[in-house]
């Protein structure tokens, strides 16, 4: 099984276009993982220049809303819509609400395979605060309705919700590792999404919990015999980084953090 490693976008989007893809590209990256509002006048450039670069593609659909749900539901379609366009090698696709009936949200995933189906671009919907798998026991819900339903591992997101390293959860846990076709490699804890910097000692803990869940996913996809497991290591900017206080300087170099996970997983996956 071949495993690609994608850099997130988040975070690099002050650099001019040109820059931003060439360093992601100097240092041992894959790909990007990218999003871009709709109409963005650098589609046709980033195109172009990830091509040329030999570098793959991965849409983050992040950016539907809408006051009520029929709003959303066309802001949604019409960001998938544009990712689409993109050509990617999959959309990560944050997706509903979790204020939204189990019937609205069943909606849009029920959507997202019919674009999925009709673009022959695979669909991966993460489990994120907010969204329709906030928490395990929703997303083991939705993944019990679906069967087809496929998701990208943030784990980060279940600790930070249930304010615990989900032991007491391992069941439900282990059917969700079955879904995942694409890990978000950031480290979280039960009071946040993201520890200052993974390579600290008092963090240690939490990396090798995070270990221990990817290493399972990568294990069954390797097991199904599947062709490619995709990662992005996704340390984020502030607010995501912590920051000292009065001044707002980032307590860790976000773009460290995410090279050292990714050279981490390199050495341990590949």
């Amino acid at each position: 099984m071949k495993i690609l490693f994608f850099c997130p976008m988040w975070g690099l989007g002050d650099l001019p276009l040109a820059e931003m893809l060439e360093k992601i590209k100097s240092a041992g990256y894959d790909g990007i993982e990218f999003g871009f509002e709709e109409g963005d006048p650098r589609r046709a450039l980033f195109i172009s220049m990830t091509r040329q670069l030999g570098l793959l593609t991965i849409g983050q659909q992040c950016y539907a809303n809408g006051a009520d749900f029929e709003t959303y539901r066309t802001s949604y379609e019409s960001n998938l819509t544009w990712l689409l366009s993109f050509d990617p090698l999959l959309i990560n696709s944050h997706t509903g609400k979790d204020h939204y009936s189990e019937g609205q949200n069943s909606e849009l995933i029920t959507l997202a395979a019919k674009m999925e189906g009709s673009s022959g671009v695979k669909i991966v919907h993460e489990t994120h605060r907010g969204r329709f798998p906030f928490c395990l026991p929703d997303c083991l819900l939705y993944v019990t309705r679906f069967p087809d339903l496929r998701l990208t591992a943030d784990f980060s997101h279940f600790c930070t919700v249930s304010e615990s390293y989900l032991e007491d959860q391992a069941e439900a846990l282990n059917r969700i590792t079955e879904r995942c076709d694409h890990i978000h490699a950031r480290v979280g804890h039960p009071q946040g999404p993201q520890v200052t910097d993974p390579r600290l000692p008092e963090y240690s803990f939490a990396l090798d919990k995070h270990l221990d869940w990817w290493d399972k996913i990568v294990e069954i996809r390797r097991k199904e015999g599947c062709a490619l497991l995709s990662v992005t290591p996704e340390f984020g900017p502030a607010p995501y980084m912590p920051t000292a206080p009065g001044t707002g300087q980032p307590l860790a170099d976000q773009w460290e953090n995410n090279l050292f996970m990714m050279d981490l997983l390199k050495s341990r996956y590949l």
